[in-house]
């Protein structure tokens, strides 16, 4: 077991209050990041965080403080091992930096599956049925006028690029229709995907295939941009696109210009390259689902990340290999 243990809780814990205590009161010291700018931040790691071993993080931290960035994680003091991030996604992590620092890095897959698919899965239905449209026209008093008859989901071919766990458990709701096709791509095909999804061995092929493509890679330098005007280009006309990852893995510009000339017919998005801010010319688009990042804003998702979180820290502090940590270390 690691000794003198001390946990900075650096970001909101809404949920697992009493978790904190149970789990990590017994282990170390609990501290609270309070820091009210990133200065004050610098100042206090070599006061009250000083000996800080392992640190609990959620982006909430970066109003107050910045993101984990290789000027934050080289300030840390030398004793910190691991830090305990709350979401699946680590991009406001210099991952690079953390691992000079010899800090590994732990996130939370799973905890977040069931929300952020069921928001997929929104956007998905209302891109194919038209309901963002058809709502507003209703509030406004124009009932139907206008809307042309749209497709069942089960006329259409689903392509899923990342099949992790949010990927995976949108397929199996979306199976449930069924939808006509279901195919996906990822680095590597997975051994345990039920026989009804199909892997396509390139990203081409799954734009080629895809009637409703639906992101779910997470945010890395080899993933930003990735869907850009070429492989808009490479998808069937009149296609469909679903963004539940994150706003940067698509060019955003591309993507309008697809919008446009209709290459593409739909979109359903819940993340944007600069949030909280959404590009004006979106908002000009009838047939564009948008979502202020709601992927997991539900109490029982919040709370199961937040213990996921501290159960990675605690398996740590008595000395085991937590369960999530993320593939660069793999």
């Amino acid at each position: 077991m690691v000794s003198k243990a001390k946990v900075m809780i650096c970001g909101d814990i809404v949920w697992a209050h009493d978790e904190v205590q149970s789990m990590l009161g017994p282990l170390a010291e609990i501290v609270r990041m309070d820091s009210q700018s990133r200065e004050e931040f610098f100042r206090e790691l070599s006061g009250k965080f000083a000996g800080t071993t392992v640190i609990y993080r959620h982006n909430t931290s970066a109003d107050r403080i910045g993101i984990f960035d290789a000027e934050l994680v080289g300030k840390l003091p030398d004793s910190v091992k691991w830090i305990g991030h709350n979401g699946a996604g680590y991009d406001q992590i210099d991952i690079e930096a953390c691992k000079k620092r010899g800090i590994k890095v732990s996130n939370t897959p799973g905890a977040v599956d069931f929300a952020t698919a069921t928001t997929a899965l929104y956007l998905l239905v209302s891109a194919i049925r038209q309901y963002s449209i058809a709502e507003r026209q209703a509030r406004s008093g124009l009932w139907k006028a206008g809307l042309k008859p749209a497709h069942d989901p089960s006329a259409l071919t689903l392509g899923i690029l990342g099949l992790g766990g949010i990927g995976l458990t949108l397929a199996r709701f979306c199976h449930a229709f069924p939808m006509k096709k279901i195919y996906y791509h990822s680095r590597s095909p997975r051994a345990d995907t039920p026989d009804w999804i199909e892997y396509c061995s390139t990203l081409e092929e799954l734009l080629a295939k895809s009637d409703v493509l639906s992101l779910h890679i997470p945010l890395k330098p080899d993933t930003e941009g990735m869907i850009g005007e070429r492989e808009f280009g490479l998808m069937k006309k009149g296609a469909i696109l679903i963004n539940t990852a994150r706003g940067k893995v698509l060019d955003e510009a591309a993507m309008i210009k697809a919008l446009k000339s209709g290459q593409l017919s739909a979109a359903g998005i819940d993340v944007y390259p600069d949030e909280p801010n959404i590009n004006p010319e979106l908002l000009e688009f009838r047939n564009v689902t948008l979502l202020p990042h709601m992927g997991t804003e539900t109490q029982e998702s919040q709370k199961s990340m937040e213990i996921r979180a501290l159960e990675n820290l605690r398996t740590y502090l008595t000395g085991g290999e937590p369960q999530d940590l993320i593939p660069e270390y793999k």
